[in-house]
């Protein structure tokens, strides 16, 4: 397959790396043109637990030069997603798949609107990966794959599938992938405001009386509109799921706080804001969601100061 993947930081990195390896015709698209310079001439090094690899995959920071692709893989940040898209409409024909594995709600339906009808994928991974530097990524840790069909029709998901799984990426497809999307919000809902907010590792949240209170809080609102949306959610109780997704990355500092140390904008907006926006959908107010999201803008507008 001709496989585009925007926003190759390092899950992006990660994932053309793989697929690459795995004959595919992979072309990783970022704006950091340092990074594409180092790829294109050391190659793409991912440190795994047993040690380096070098992959040979080609990178661009434009993908004006591109033809149509096969799939196009989006891991730019929630914010930037409209944008690249319309940098990269070059890259959709009519037998073009796209496959969002971003955080947060909404892409999938700003992708679904701007592509020209293609049918769009979205989806989560449990993959761990970090950027070390230019065309250097650390795999973190590996774990499953889902993805599912949001818009358009498509008889290829289990081919994709089983494409990333032969290629070291274990895959799987679901029906329920919007059950699996908000799971997943929650997840983000629970942790990652709370850790920029207060500074500190995922571990840190269930170990401290209010911070736990906080996170409880959060996800009753977040569970709260998910239901009155008709979402199956993959799990029954939200909190303790939440808790144990915490004290298993206890080192993690979440993307949020990553962010927020280094003065760049947060994906809020797309998490604990999706709340409050799916909330007056739904009718379900969504306060607690709506303070933590104001507080975090707020500590970033400081931040740009």
């Amino acid at each position: 397959m001709k496989i585009a993947v925007i926003g190759s930081g390092a899950m992006g990195s990660l994932f053309g790396a793989y697929l690459g390896s795995g004959g595919h015709q992979v072309t990783l698209v970022d704006v950091w043109a340092e990074h594409v310079e180092a790829v294109n001439k050391g190659g793409l090094t991912i440190e795994e637990q047993d040690g380096p690899r070098t992959f040979r995959v080609p990178a661009v920071t434009n993908p004006g030069s591109l033809g149509p692709q096969d799939l196009v893989i989006i891991f730019v940040k929630s914010y930037h997603t409209a944008r690249s898209i319309e940098n990269a409409l070059n890259l959709f024909g009519k037998e073009t798949l796209v496959l969002t594995l971003q955080n947060g709600l909404g892409n999938a339906e700003v992708i679904a609107g701007m592509a020209g009808g293609v049918a769009v994928l979205a989806g989560t991974t449990s993959h761990g990966a970090t950027v070390l530097g230019p065309g250097r990524v650390r795999h973190a840790g590996a774990g499953e794959t889902v993805i599912g069909l949001i818009s358009g029709k498509t008889d290829r998901m289990e081919e994709i599938a089983s494409e990333f799984t032969r290629c070291g990426l274990e895959t799987r497809v679901t029906g329920n992938i919007a059950g699996l999307l908000w799971g997943k919000l929650l997840v983000n809902v629970g942790i990652n405001a709370l850790t920029a907010i207060c500074g500190v590792t995922n571990g840190r949240l269930v170990e401290m009386e209010n911070t736990l209170k906080l996170m409880k809080m959060l996800l009753e609102e977040g569970e709260a509109v998910a239901r009155a949306l008709g979402v199956d959610l993959p799990y029954t109780e939200v909190f303790e799921k939440v808790k144990s997704v915490a004290a298993a990355t206890g080192a993690n500092r979440s993307s949020m706080l990553q962010d927020m140390d280094r003065g760049r904008p947060t994906e809020i907006d797309y998490i604990n804001g999706a709340v409050v926006r799916e909330g007056l959908k739904a009718g379900v107010p969504a306060p607690c969601n709506r303070f933590v999201t104001l507080l975090v803008k707020a500590l970033e507008e400081k931040n740009r100061k």
